[in-house]
């Protein structure tokens, strides 16, 4: 590579940074119990830091959280809301066009999110999840309760949780500065993503509350979050065991679309040429 090393690597390890990339992925399933190292932590934010900002205002706070008292009410808070949003059917409504029902659906869309895992009595009403009958069902047989101790039990398994907040001196929704930071913040989340990949750790964005706005005002009150600062997301994070165990309820979305469908080159009225296949290794 012209001015640099042929081979990019991260952390100094044996890991390339491009295939930290491409192995970059969100879990679903538990962490290992054990306690992320304070060097790891403090590495993770550190690489958060290096993210580029409008002119390097570097609008990103973060919460290192490894109390154990506070995870496990953030669990509780996250399991309360992922209750709610599937009894009052708010999550399927809302998120409805991201559900695909097929590998062969998947295939061709290469977006979004496949159920291929639920517990027999379900499986039959797979399609009807959207429908009234559907949520009727789920209700009776009590899904929400069980998607909701799932995630709580996720949570609460969590060594690390990391809160993400922006500045809002910085962070002014409706000006060009509120992109900016909220662009400023997604690179720097990404860089904390690729660098859990590299670490042997995993990562999960912790949603249900933020859907809820008193629900979310509970998790800003459990962090202290003062008036100058404004919290965005919450994740959870750890070390990732060997045999990756799934929920009671889980999809996949390895799929990634092809250049075809989102690259042009020169004008939007030329699609990008699909790249070769790369052959097995």
């Amino acid at each position: 590579m012209p001015g640099g090393r042929s081979r990019a690597r991260l952390l100094g390890g044996d890991l390339e940074l491009f295939e930290a990339i491409r192995r970059r992925r969100t879990t679903n399933g538990p962490f290992l119990p054990e306690p992320v190292s304070v060097e790891h932590q403090r590495m993770l934010v550190e690489f958060a830091g290096m993210a580029p900002s409008h002119f390097n205002s570097q609008p990103w706070r973060f919460v290192l959280v490894d109390d154990k008292d506070i995870i496990e009410e953030v669990a509780r808070i996250s399991g309360e809301s992922m209750r709610r949003l599937m009894e009052e059917g708010t999550f399927w409504r809302r998120y409805r066009p991201y559900f695909r029902f097929s590998e062969e659906e998947m295939e061709e869309r290469r977006d979004g999110i496949h159920i291929d895992q639920l517990p027999r009595v379900l499986k039959p009403f797979r399609r009807q999840i959207f429908s009234n009958t559907g949520q009727s069902v789920m209700n009776r047989f009590g899904v929400p309760k069980m998607l909701a101790e799932d995630n709580r039990k996720l949570v609460a398994g969590s060594p690390l949780l990391l809160a993400v907040l922006l500045d809002r001196t910085e962070y002014r929704p409706g000006e060009l500065s509120g992109f900016y930071s909220v662009f400023g913040m997604g690179a720097a989340v990404e860089n904390v993503w690729i660098s859990t990949t590299a670490l042997g750790m995993g990562i999960q964005f912790v949603s249900t509350p933020m859907e809820i706005p008193e629900k979310w005002q509970e998790i800003k009150t459990l962090l202290a979050v003062p008036d100058d600062l404004e919290l965005m997301a919450v994740y959870r994070l750890g070390y990732l065991p060997e045999e990756k165990r799934r929920p009671t309820i889980d999809w996949s979305s390895h799929q990634r679309k092809r250049l075809s469908q989102y690259v042009f080159r020169n004008t939007c009225a030329a699609p990008e040429a699909d790249a070769p296949k790369m052959p097995p290794r």
